[in-house]
């Protein structure tokens, strides 16, 4: 694939519907599951978030790139959307801290996108029919409308996917303390985001983040005060090892915090089933009330499954008693868990939300507190 001047391309949905448009980044074919994020900043880290691997996302706000791209926001050492659909890329980026284009990073790390398209429609359409498998095509890929859509429905569907391993990180790594150590926490990589560990370390933790294919062994030679799950991509019906994982952090109440990805592991961990979403939620705009305190919280979300929990009464597990500790305003899906009888906790959510919003960063907090309780 490579960067020529902007050349028809077209997105085909797996449904038949076709949108034509120009080429943005890089030029040949990529398929993957279409989803949109309606956040209208931050569009470097969600390009960078390994959750978004092998979907291709449509922006809904129709301007994107005018901030260009620089070295010290990618939540990862790479882009990873299978592909980006945009109404009206920046002609020129325009930011003290940009080092260059939006299109010509696409391009140089082989992402094939596509620009002119209209991403209202194009969402709608979504929003009615769900996310489905699509592709985009430009430059010697394009063919008759017959011959991509079969390309479409041809490949992998999201549900059944197990893609955790393919972005975590292969070699452990630390990242140390700011200022003094209080905490040692083992943080699974399922797919972590570069501010999440951030976060924990401006709290005094040291953090080792971990591959995927962990095991408690090497958990616990870390002799951690707490365990964390990362976000991550993927279908958690399909996450066994992670699950057994995590059973065994719970069967030592060991203090634990999930996010996203780590939030289903949770709930398939105390025998909830998963499901997936319609359309999922993406983007930083989402409303969550936690149940708690009854504040209302505008959160980021990437998630395309769910945990399928009963809200309005406290659950039986083999961990002890669990309740919904959060819950998505918008639809009534399930935002948290959390254990009674345990020091266990988690999010549907990304707090360390990095462009932002920040209204969550105390979820950080009180991971901090279940350690302190447990050390005391």
């Amino acid at each position: 694939m490579t960067s020529v001047p902007a050349s028809p391309a077209t997105l085909v949905l797996e449904d038949g519907r076709t949108f034509a448009g120009r080429s943005y980044g890089a030029v040949g074919q990529t398929l993957g599951e279409a989803v949109f994020s309606t956040g209208m900043t931050g569009y470097q880290e969600t390009l960078t978030d390994p959750s978004y691997h092998r979907q291709v996302v449509v922006m809904t706000a129709p301007h994107i790139g005018n901030t260009g791209v620089n070295d010290e926001d990618p939540e990862s050492r790479r882009i990873w959307v299978a592909g980006y659909v945009v109404r009206d890329p920046a002609r020129r980026h325009s930011n003290w801290r940009a080092s260059r284009g939006l299109g010509e990073e696409l391009a140089a790390q082989g992402v094939v996108g596509i620009s002119g398209v209209d991403t209202r429609a194009l969402t709608r359409h979504l929003r009615e029919r769900g996310a489905m498998r699509v592709g985009i095509f430009s430059g010697d890929a394009l063919a008759d409308h017959a011959v991509l859509l079969e390309r479409v429905r041809s490949a992998p569907q999201m549900a059944g996917a197990d893609l955790a391993a393919e972005v975590s990180t292969t070699e452990p790594y630390t990242v140390p303390a700011i200022g003094e150590k209080k905490y040692t926490v083992a943080a699974i990589d399922l797919g972590i985001k570069g501010m999440t560990p951030q976060r924990m370390a401006e709290r005094g933790i040291e953090v080792h983040v971990l591959p995927a294919t962990t095991t408690p062994e090497q958990i616990y030679a870390l002799d951690p005060d707490g365990v964390f799950f990362s976000n991550g991509p993927g279908d958690p019906a399909t996450a066994d090892h992670p699950v057994a994982l995590m059973r065994g952090v719970l069967e030592r109440s060991t203090p634990l915090f999930g996010i996203c990805f780590g939030n289903q592991i949770l709930g398939r961990a105390l025998g909830f089933g998963t499901f997936k979403l319609k359309y999922g939620h993406r983007g930083i705009n989402q409303p969550v009330k936690d149940r708690a305190t009854g504040k209302v919280e505008v959160t980021a979300h990437n998630h395309g499954f769910a945990v399928d929990a009963p809200l309005n009464r406290v659950s039986d597990t083999p961990y002890g008693r669990a309740e919904v500790s959060h819950v998505c305003l918008n639809d009534d899906v399930v935002e948290g868990l959390r254990l009674l009888d345990r020091p266990a906790f988690s999010v549907q959510y990304h707090p360390e939300a990095a462009a932002g919003p920040h209204d969550a960063a105390y979820l950080f907090d009180r991971f901090v507190s279940l350690m302190e309780d447990q050390r005391a």
